[in-house]
């Protein structure tokens, strides 16, 4: 199996390494210190399986699931944080992760993982699946949990305009705005959704059900 490994943290980068070199069916072809860096260099390797990191730079792990997953689907993703909150688990999840692990579990729990995911399964540490049984038992309100950005209304109207393809002099003359404005309108939406492209932002804001 071909994996690669999303983790900002060189103690945890190589603490993860050493954990899976001894298993000689996994290939760990590459690692990223940042989600934009992976969602950049991904389509370069052949790699059936990410673990992901949740706290990282320019696009966190949750961001990251939701653009590869609709960038590739076919690709396997476990969350591998130290992070377990309720929130956490349940936008991880739902942005597509095949399971949910913490740093702290052993190279032969991370390797069944992979496997068990390979196979259609979904791996969680024992505290994590409590957690998810609990949400199950008292549902987190799903709308409330979705990002918003907090776009304004004419940034969302721009970003509707750029899902369709229309070109910044297009969206100007359909909004009758001037293209001066249309371009501050885009660069705040970048920063907002700490993105660098137009490609991530519609992604994002499809995901969040910012933009139909």
């Amino acid at each position: 199996m071909n994996i690669c490994i999303a983790e900002d943290n060189s103690m945890a980068l190589k603490s993860i390494i050493e954990k899976l070199k001894v298993f000689p069916d996994l290939k760990i072809k590459a690692s990223f210190a940042d989600g934009q860096e992976l969602l950049n260099k991904i389509d370069e390797l052949n790699i059936d399986f990410v673990l992901m990191d949740i706290d990282m730079p320019n696009l966190n792990g949750i961001q990251t699931t939701k653009i590869l997953k609709v960038k590739n689907p076919k690709i396997k993703i476990i969350a591998l944080t130290t992070f377990d909150d309720d929130d956490k688990i349940f936008e991880m999840i739902k942005a597509g992760a095949s399971g949910y692990l913490l740093k702290e579990e052993s190279g032969e729990t991370i390797y069944k993982a992979l496997f068990d995911g390979i196979n259609g399964g979904a791996s969680m540490s024992p505290t994590i699946a409590l957690k998810v049984l609990n949400l199950l038992r008292n549902p987190l309100e799903t709308d409330q949990n979705l990002e918003n950005f907090e776009l304004t209304k004419r940034e969302i109207e721009v970003l509707e305009q750029l899902k369709n393809g229309l070109s910044y002099n297009d969206i100007a003359k359909n909004l009758f705005i001037s293209y001066g404005t249309v371009r501050k309108h885009i660069e705040n939406i970048y920063r907002k959704l700490n993105v660098d492209n137009k490609v991530n932002a519609i992604n994002i804001a499809v995901a969040n059900r910012v933009i139909n």
